[in-house]
């Protein structure tokens, strides 16, 4: 395989110590290769980086490039060796095949939905987003009348949680705030705040709508309950 460019050290001396990054270069005229259309890979790239909720700077740490290089191939003004992109590929967690295929949503059939558990009682959960989606995560939960959360409090390690009563109504106790959601109400708050959650006997079935962000930390089956 014959490249189109060469691959350079970078060194900077700091502290006495030496580090190196390996960084392509432009060839001919000092401007960037063409990328062809059909080879850009710079959207799925940083698609796969949002998707890890990394930083340009923590990928090029960890692929051993510098920071305004990955900027570069994001935007697909710079091609990449093949030794490179694997580092690139192995920081983001995705396969090199992944990137030449263009960037696609994902859908969860509803008779697909994966069936979780994570505690409370009288209820079903079900993980509407990719396991592997990082940045937000959805969950349906079908509640009895009464079931819920349970009384102890808990807390998530996320930024935000957003409720969405699809059916049914919905009380929520947020750091010893108790608020009734109705039908068709929508409740946003910290989810680093300890809460609880349970349907009201009175209004039948319940059908929650829960969003999270970022998504929970992925521990295996026996994590906190990741709604309400």
């Amino acid at each position: 395989m014959t490249m189109s460019f060469l691959i350079v050290n970078l060194c900077f001396i700091n502290d006495y110590r030496v580090s190196c990054r390996r960084e392509p270069v432009p060839s001919g005229n000092g401007e960037p290769d063409a990328i062809p259309d059909g080879s850009r890979i710079g959207a799925q790239l940083k698609a796969a980086r949002l998707a890890a909720r990394m930083s340009m700077a923590e990928v090029a740490e960890q692929a051993d490039l510098t920071k305004g290089f990955v900027s570069k191939l994001e935007r697909d003004l710079a091609n990449v060796s093949v030794a490179s992109l694997i580092r690139l590929c192995d920081a983001l967690g995705v396969s090199v095949g992944s990137l030449f295929q263009a960037p696609k949503g994902e859908v969860v059939r509803r008779g697909a939905r994966p069936r979780i558990n994570f505690g409370g009682r009288k209820m079903t959960e079900y993980l509407l987003t990719p396991s592997g989606e990082k940045r937000v995560q959805a969950i349906l939960s079908d509640i009895e009348p009464g079931g819920g959360s349970g009384r102890e409090p808990y807390s998530l390690p996320a930024d935000v949680e957003f409720a969405f009563v699809l059916a049914g109504q919905l009380q929520v106790t947020v750091a010893g705030e108790q608020i009734t959601l109705e039908q068709g109400d929508a409740f946003t708050f910290p989810a680093g705040l300890e809460h609880t959650f349970r349907a009201l006997p009175q209004a039948g079935r319940t059908q929650v709508l829960w969003l999270i962000s970022p998504a929970l930390p992925d521990h295996g089956p026996d994590v906190p309950p990741p709604a309400g």
